[in-house]
């Protein structure tokens, strides 16, 4: 059957008892890569006190029973099987393309009518997640570790029940929560289909990780990283270059890089730190207490980092508060090529660094806002021009415009 203009399809499974599951706000880049099934397991963050985070502010924690988060899994069953048959009743094979998207919206406009968000991204999730094979599964939000182990483990086997195809289930955690673990726990949720977990080291250091609120040790840091490791679930941790500002730059990169030796993590994923307005971090910098590196700065900080740096991790600069994406690869194979790709980058004359940064940076927020308003645009235009034209002010001109680009940065 072929689309014609007025194709719709109209849901049919008596199996559909409500039309939404929750999805929490984030993810990391890489689920966001493989589109990831999200599924939400806690709400929110139940530390939710670092300076530098304002994604969970004003909003309380709390735990989602296994029997809510089983009638999740299976609307998204249901979306699945529906979007599948679809697709098959239109010839396409299972193909998933956006007209037939459009197909199932004017389909069922009691359940995607206007204002109704959930439903139209829970449409868009499972889609999404179709199309890439439907292998990996993301467990929202903040910590879907602190669940009780064996509601957990619940979970992880329903979902592989659920769906058969998942070959990777993967989700954010704490060290704390992670060390609080016992190593049998971790190793039975690693048996029965978790595969990884993404923890926030941010920082090696105690200053640093005090100063922010980061609410765990560099020793908590570590010995949770390790049992991780112990148990054979996949470890990713963050490093957050320029978290401690510049006066503890140095102490930060090192102790950082020290720390995450120690732990030997499957991954290190580079996230440098954004000052966005609103959050706590940028009123400790307005108060003086914390004075942010420049660009110039960050790169100087993540080449120390990489000088300290003895381990056998995957290092990725996948986030797009990243200058240099060039920072990436299989340790310690790929060390000296990356010290050798930021050694080029600070050999560059200031008009080409300012150049540089700005199409980066420009790069970055054209990839998640599709475009840029006017004023913005004019903005960056400008900036060019002085940058061209090696203007007195063109330095000036591209921190400013970076600055306002950064505050769109997710």
């Amino acid at each position: 059957m072929a689309y014609q203009p007025d194709s719709t399809y109209k849901f049919n499974s008596e199996d559909f008892v409500k039309p939404f599951f929750e999805m929490g706000p984030i993810r990391p880049p890489s689920e966001g890569r493989d589109h990831s099934l999200l599924l939400r397991l806690v709400r929110n963050c139940p530390w939710n006190r670092c300076l530098f985070c304002s994604t969970y502010k004003k909003e309380k924690f709390g735990y989602r029973s296994v029997e809510e988060i089983k009638a999740d899994i299976g609307v998204a069953r249901v979306l699945h099987d529906e979007i599948k048959s679809a697709s098959w009743k239109f010839g396409l094979a299972g193909k998933i393309t956006n007209e037939l998207i459009r197909v199932i919206i004017n389909g069922n406009p009691e359940i995607y009518r206007d204002g109704e968000e959930t439903p139209l991204h829970n449409l868009a999730n499972v889609a999404n997640w179709i199309a890439s094979g439907s292998r990996t599964v993301f467990l929202q939000d903040a910590d879907a570790l602190i669940m009780r182990t064996p509601e957990l483990l619940d979970v992880i086997r329903y979902i592989k029940e659920t769906f058969p195809t998942v070959e990777r289930i993967t989700s954010y955690a704490r060290a704390k929560t992670c060390n609080k673990k016992s190593l049998e726990d971790l190793k039975q949720l690693h048996q029965a289909g978790l595969s990884r977990l993404h923890v926030g080291l941010e920082s090696g250091n105690d200053e640093v990780l005090s100063l922010t609120q980061k609410g765990v040790t560099r020793e908590g840091h570590i010995a949770g990283g390790k049992k991780v490791v112990q148990s054979g679930i996949s470890l990713s941790e963050y490093y957050m270059p320029g978290l401690g500002g510049r006066n503890l730059s140095q102490v930060h990169a090192v102790d950082s890089a020290t720390a995450l030796s120690e732990i030997d993590p499957d991954f290190i994923r580079v996230r440098s730190l954004v000052v966005r307005e609103g959050t706590s971090l940028y009123e400790t910098c307005e108060q003086g207490k914390l004075e942010p590196l420049t660009e110039d700065e960050t790169v100087d900080e993540i080449a120390l980092f990489m000088e300290n740096l003895d381990c056998h991790s995957y290092l990725i600069s996948d986030q797009m508060s990243n200058l240099l994406f060039e920072v990436e690869g299989q340790l310690p194979d790929k060390k000296e090529e990356i010290l050798e790709s930021i050694s080029l980058y600070q050999q560059k004359s200031l008009m080409e660094k300012l150049e540089f940064r700005l199409k980066r940076r420009l790069q970055s927020y054209v990839a998640v806002h599709g475009g840029l308003g006017q004023n913005l645009h004019q903005r960056i235009t400008d900036t060019l021009d002085a940058i061209q034209s090696e203007s007195p002010d063109a330095e000036e001109k591209t921190n400013q415009s970076i600055a306002a680009l950064k505050q769109g940065f997710i």
